[in-house]
């Protein structure tokens, strides 16, 4: 069960998908109509969401194949990304686990949907994809607790963060700069309730996230081997400043892969979705 966006001729809707009944719009089954995702995850809890999709009737769903999918949507006031937060993925760059969370920001305009390429900037000659778990506020929250983070969570995604290495390589100054051309953010299609990816999983800590290139799986890691677990992430982040519903934090990844135009950069985590994008060179 996911909350996604779908494309067709009539523009972008907030959809639901529910395993093998299918997808229904939104409006159709949500209390309040919401039109958009952001809508949903700003309106409608997580459990309400989860409770409301197992009443629809079965009538309200149709078959999801021909479904395109959209970014779930393009404008959450806030991305956080997490650098080095696998030890594997620190010791791979010649670096250390630092003692906070290194953690840098994101504008919207990064923001791409799944399947849209991914355009390699000119500036650079060595881009990495990444992929993460990544967590969708849904309530907002300010000074938290570790232990009630999680309760501000709306659900988890798959996410792809670029990175141009060699820019920030030159000095660690360049971290926005590296990491904010166009196309440097894909999420989605799939936002599943945090709910029922813990009832599925048992805890967040049992995901695996992999990074894939071209159909091969190049590297994997379980949440469980993050220096910063995602509730502490999200405590952290909210005595920083204010987390609103929509909000995404990206939580770190186990492993980079280099692109060159013609490859398929992906992200696939077992109970939460699969994410790939193709890459172009850019102008």
């Amino acid at each position: 069960m996911y909350l996604a966006t779908a494309r067709s001729a009539a523009g972008e809707a907030a959809v639901v998908v529910d395993g093998g009944r299918g997808v229904a719009a939104a409006a159709d089954v949500l209390p309040g109509a919401p039109a958009t995702a952001l809508e949903v995850v700003e309106r409608v809890a997580e459990s309400d969401f989860a409770a409301a999709v197992r009443s629809a009737p079965d009538s309200a769903f149709s078959p999801v194949e021909g479904t395109v999918f959209a970014a779930p949507y393009t404008r959450p006031r806030k991305i956080w990304g997490i650098g080095l937060n696998y030890v594997e993925h620190a010791s791979d760059l010649t670096e250390s686990v630092p003692e906070e969370p290194a953690s840098f920001m994101k504008g919207d305009h990064t923001i791409i949907a799944p399947g849209e390429a991914i355009p390699l900037p000119g500036q650079s000659r060595r881009v990495t994809a990444e992929a993460e778990l990544g967590l969708i506020i849904g309530r907002e929250c300010r000074n938290v607790s570790d232990e009630d983070a999680l309760g501000h969570v709306w659900g988890v995604c798959t996410v792809l963060d670029q990175t141009a290495e060699d820019i920030l390589a030159r000095n660690p100054r360049f971290l926005t700069r590296s990491k904010n051309f166009p196309g440097f953010f894909s999420f989605g299609p799939a936002i599943v309730p945090l709910s029922v990816a813990l009832a599925e999983a048992g805890s967040l800590g049992r995901l695996s996230v992999t990074t894939v290139l071209n159909g091969s799986d190049e590297r994997v890691n379980t949440v469980d081997h993050m220096r910063y677990s995602p509730e502490f992430l999200v405590g952290f982040h909210s005595r920083v400043m204010p987390l609103f519903p929509g909000d995404i934090l990206s939580t770190g990844t186990p492993g980079a892969v280099h692109l060159t135009p013609g490859d398929v950069a992906g992200c696939r985590i077992p109970g939460v979705g699969e994410l790939s994008n193709p890459v172009v060179q850019g102008a």
